[in-house]
C-alpha cells in the first residue's frame, strides 16, 4: 500500500496544482470565461435531442479533463506573460486559450437553435437564453420552445418533364417523404439528393438538385401541411427552359498524366477492368466514382484524373481517364522494440516491395525479418536467449482470381486475391521451432457499402520442433508428475489445414467483426476413405505428421458513444469458442485463446490470467497453461482529449478463458454455467495516449479488482478492496487503440 499512496499522492498534488492556476488569469479585464453551456427544453419533449442541438451553439468553454478539469485551460494559464521565452511559447501551443463569453455569439447562438428545431418540424419555436455571473466567469442556458411538431397532410409530386415521370414513378418504393411524418427540412433536402443521384446514375449528367424545389401550405386551425415536391425542366441562360438530356458515352481513352513519362505502365485490360464507364451506353455518376475508386486501389496508381467533354450539339460525353504511376519497387527498413511479459527485445525487418509486377498492379513483397530477446527467470538451460528469424513473400493481385466465375459480377467488387508464403525459426532455451505456412485468400467488399468479407480458401502450416532440450523434456514431457497433454500435443510435429470465412461491418459508431474456421475435416474424410491406420494415440497421420482437427467462431462488437467533441464511452464485446474434435481432443496452441494483457483485461499481464480459477503453479509453463478453448471480454471505457496531442482513458474490463473440456493440468480451467458468474475476472485503470495523427501510443496501469483464481482468500479475491501495488497492477504499451 505504501507505493501505491505516494504514487495516489503525487497525482493528487499534481491536479491540485494545476487546479490552482487560475483560469482567469487571461481573460481580459471587464470580460468573463464562459463556464458552462446547457441546452434545455421548457417541458418534456421525447423528439427533441438536445445533445445534437449543441452542435448549433457557437461557442462552447474550454474543454474539460474527463469532463472534471480543464487541464488545457490550466496549462495554457501556466504560462507567462513574455511570449519569447520558449517554455511560454511552449505551454500556449499545447494548453488552449481561455473562451471568453461573447454575448454576439449567443445572440446568433439562440437564432440557430430556433431556425433548426423550425426546420426539424417545430415551425413555431421559439428560444432564450439565461445568462448567469457569478465572479468573472458566465454561465449560459438555452431554453427551448418547440411547441407542436407540424406533420404531412398530403404529398405530391410535379414533375415537369415527362420522360423522367416513368423513372420516378419506377422509383417510388425508395421515396424518403411520406403521408403522415413529422415535417423535416433535412429529409426533404435527402429527398433532393436521393432523386439527383438517380438520375445522374442514369444518364443525366447536367442534373442538379436545384431543379427540385418545394410547396409547403400549411392548413389554418391544424398541424398539418400540404407538400409538393416539383421537378422542373432544364434552365439555360437566356434560352427558354427545356426537357432534360440523358447522355450516352461516345470515347473512352487513357493517358499519362505525368508529364516525364507518356507510358501507362498498366495493361489495357486491367484499365479496361477497372473503367465503370461503358462506350454506347448512358452515362452513370455511380460509374464514374467507381471508375476512382478502383483505380485508386492500384498500388501502382498515384494520381487518377477523369474528364467528361459534352461533344457539341450531342447529348453525347467523351471520356479521358489520365493516370499517374508509382514508382514500381521500394525497399525499407524498419527496426522496433519488443516487450514479452517483462523479457525485453528488439526486432528488425528489411521489406521488398514491388508494386507492378505484371503490370497489373500486382504487389510482391518480401520481408525478411529478426528479432532477439533475452529471458529472465529459466534455470538449467544452458542458453537464455531467444532468437527469431523468418522470410515472408506475399503476392496479392488487385481482382478475383477465379476461372469460373462471371467478369460482369466481380467488376461491382473491390477485391483483392492474395497467395503468402512464410517460413519461420525460432531458437528458445528450451526448444527449436519452425513454422512453415501457405495461403490462398480473397478479400472482397462492394463499393459504397459498409462490409468487408475475407475467404481464407487455403491455408496450410507445418509446425515441427527440429530440437527439444533435454531439460525440458525431462521436466515436463517425459516426467510421470508433469504428464500435460496440452504441452505435449504442442511440441509435436503437426499440420494445421485451415479453411475461414470472415465478415466485418463498420459504420460510424458501429463496428462488428466475426470470423469462422475449421480444420482437418477434408483430411481426416480422406483418411477414413482410404482405410488409413491410426497411430497408438488415436491419430490419422499425413507423412507420418498428426493433422489438427477443429472448428472455432470469433464475435467482436464496438459500440462507441459520443458525449461531445473532447469525450465519448466505447462499449466493447469479444468473444471467441473453439472446439478439438475427431483427430484431436486438443486444440494447437496458436489457435487457443488467451486473457490479459494490452487487449484484454488489462490488470493482468498478457497470457496470466486463466483458464476459469486455475491459480499459476509454474511459471515457466503457464503460457502454455493459461490458454483455453473459450473466452470473453467485455470493456467499458471512457476517453477524453486532455490537450496537445495527448487523450487519456479511464477503464472496467471483464473476462477470462476457459476450456470446453477437463485437463487435470488445468484444474477449475472448464466451463460451467453456474461458476461463470465467480470466474469473471475484473480489472480497471487509466491510460494515456499520444496521438501522433497517423498512429496511437498508448500506455495503459490496470489493476486487478476481482481474482477469480484465488476464491478462498478474501484479500487476494476482491483486490479492490485490498489492493496492494506491487501483486495487483499491469503496466502495457501499444500502438493503436484497444477496440
Amino acid at each position: 500500500m505504501g507505493r501505491m499512496s505516494k504514487i495516489g499522492t503525487t497525482w493528487l498534488l499534481a491536479v491540485l496544482f494545476l487546479a490552482s492556476c487560475s483560469t482567469t488569469r487571461y481573460v481580459p479585464e471587464g470580460e468573463t470565461l464562459l463556464n458552462s453551456v446547457r441546452v434545455r427544453t421548457m417541458g418534456e419533449y421525447r423528439d427533441v435531442n438536445t445533445a445534437s442541438l449543441r452542435n448549433y451553439v457557437r461557442q462552447m468553454p474550454n474543454a474539460r479533463w474527463f469532463s472534471l478539469i480543464r487541464l488545457p485551460l490550466h496549462t495554457y494559464s501556466l504560462s507567462g506573460a513574455d511570449s519569447t521565452r520558449w517554455l511560454n511559447r511552449t505551454l500556449r501551443s499545447i494548453g488552449e486559450a481561455p473562451v471568453v463569453f461573447d454575448s454576439l455569439k449567443a445572440e446568433l447562438s439562440r437564432s440557430d437553435l430556433r431556425q433548426q428545431l423550425r426546420n426539424e418540424g417545430f415551425l413555431k419555436a421559439e428560444v432564450n437564453y439565461e445568462v448567469r455571473r457569478h465572479g468573472r466567469k458566465t454561465d449560459i442556458t438555452y431554453w427551448l420552445q418547440p411547441g407542436q411538431p407540424y406533420f404531412i397532410h398530403h404529398l405530391d409530386y410535379d414533375i415537369a418533364d415527362p420522360q423522367l415521370r416513368p423513372l420516378l414513378s419506377a422509383d417510388s418504393t425508395s421515396r424518403l417523404l411520406h403521408e403522415g411524418m413529422r415535417f423535416d427540412v433535412g429529409r426533404l433536402d435527402d429527398e433532393r439528393k436521393r432523386i439527383t443521384t438517380l438520375l445522374a446514375d442514369s444518364g443525366y449528367y447536367q442534373f442538379h438538385k436545384e431543379f427540385i424545389t418545394y410547396r409547403a401550405d400549411t392548413l389554418p386551425g391544424s398541424h398539418l401541411i400540404d407538400l409538393t415536391l416539383r421537378l422542373g425542366l432544364f434552365r439555360r441562360t437566356n434560352m427558354a427552359d427545356t426537357l432534360h438530356s440523358r447522355f450516352t458515352m461516345r470515347h473512352i481513352s487513357y493517358a499519362s498524366g505525368d508529364p516525364a513519362d507518356e507510358r501507362i505502365h498498366l495493361r489495357q485490360h486491367v484499365l479496361e477492368e477497372c473503367t465503370h464507364l461503358t462506350a454506347g451506353q448512358p452515362y452513370s455518376a455511380q460509374g464514374l466514382r467507381n471508375t476512382y475508386n478502383h483505380f485508386g486501389r492500384l498500388q501502382a496508381v498515384k494520381y487518377t484524373n477523369i474528364q467528361m467533354t459534352p461533344v457539341a450539339g450531342e447529348p453525347m460525353l467523351d471520356c479521358n481517364i489520365q493516370l499517374q504511376t508509382n514508382k514500381p519497387s521500394t525497399l525499407s527498413f524498419q527496426p522496433e522494440g519488443t516487450n514479452t511479459a517483462g523479457d525485453l527485445g528488439a526486432a528488425a525487418s528489411l521489406t521488398y516491395q514491388n508494386r507492378n509486377l505484371f503490370r497489373g498492379s500486382e504487389v510482391l513483397s518480401v520481408e525478411l525479418r529478426g528479432a532477439y530477446e533475452a529471458i529472465k527467470g529459466l534455470e538449467g538451460y544452458s542458453n537464455q536467449d531467444f532468437t527469431e528469424y523468418s522470410l515472408e513473400t506475399r503476392l496479392q493481385f488487385p481482382r478475383f482470381l477465379l476461372p469460373f466465375a462471371r467478369r460482369d459480377v466481380l467488376r461491382r467488387l473491390s477485391a483483392t486475391s492474395e497467395l503468402s508464403l512464410l517460413y519461420d525459426l525460432q531458437d528458445r532455451p528450451e526448444f527449436h521451432r519452425r513454422v512453415l505456412s501457405a495461403a490462398w485468400r480473397y478479400r472482397w467488399n462492394k463499393p459504397g457499402r459498409h462490409d468487408r468479407y475475407q475467404l481464407d480458401l487455403l491455408d496450410l502450416n507445418y509446425v515441427f520442433m527440429p530440437w527439444i532440450s533435454q531439460t525440458f523434456r525431462r521436466e515436463y514431457l517425459e516426467s510421470e508428475t508433469a504428464r500435460n497433454a496440452i504441452l505435449r500435443y504442442n511440441y509435436e510435429d503437426l499440420f494445421i489445414t485451415k479453411l475461414g470465412f470472415g465478415y466485418t461491418y463498420a459504420k460510424g459508431p458501429l463496428a462488428v467483426k466475426t470470423n469462422v474456421e475449421t480444420s482437418g475435416n477434408v483430411l481426416s474424410a480422406g483418411a477414413r476413405l482410404f482405410g488409413a491406420d491410426k497411430d497408438g494415440e488415436g491419430h490419422y497421420r499425413l507423412f507420418n505428421i498428426a493433422f489438427a482437427q477443429y472448428v472455432k467462431g470469433d464475435l467482436d462488437l464496438t459500440r462507441s458513444f459520443t458525449i461531445d467533441q473532447n469525450n465519448q464511452v466505447v462499449l466493447h464485446l469479444g468473444l471467441g469458442i473453439a472446439y478439438p474434435y475427431g483427430n484431436s481432443r486438443v486444440l494447437p496452441f496458436e489457435k487457443r485463446y488467451f486473457a490479459g494483457g494490452a487487449n484484454s483485461v488489462r490488470g493482468w499481464s498478457v497470457r496470466s490470467l486463466g483458464p476459469g480459477k486455475y491459480k499459476e503453479r509454474d511459471g515457466r509453463i503457464n503460457f502454455i497453461n493459461q490458454t483455453g478453448d473459450m473466452k470473453l471480454d467485455l470493456n467499458a471505457e471512457y476517453r477524453t482529449h486532455l490537450f496537445w496531442k495527448l487523450d487519456g482513458a479511464a477503464f472496467i474490463d471483464a473476462g477470462n478463458v476457459w476450456t470446453l473440456r477437463e485437463y487435470d493440468i488445468q484444474p477449475g480451467g472448464q466451463f460451467r454455467l453456474k461458476d461463470f458468474p465467480s470466474q469473471l475476472a475484473v480489472g480497471y485503470g487509466m491510460g494515456l495516449r499520444f496521438n501522433m495523427g497517423y498512429f496511437i501510443l498508448r500506455f495503459d496501469l490496470g489493476m486487478k479488482a476481482v481474482n477469480p483464481a484465488f476464491e478462498e482468500d478474501e484479500e487476494e479475491h476482491y483486490p479492490i478492496l485490498h489492493p496492494r501495488f506491487s501483486r495487483d497492477y499491469a503496466f502495457h504499451f501499444a500502438v493503436g487503440l484497444p477496440f
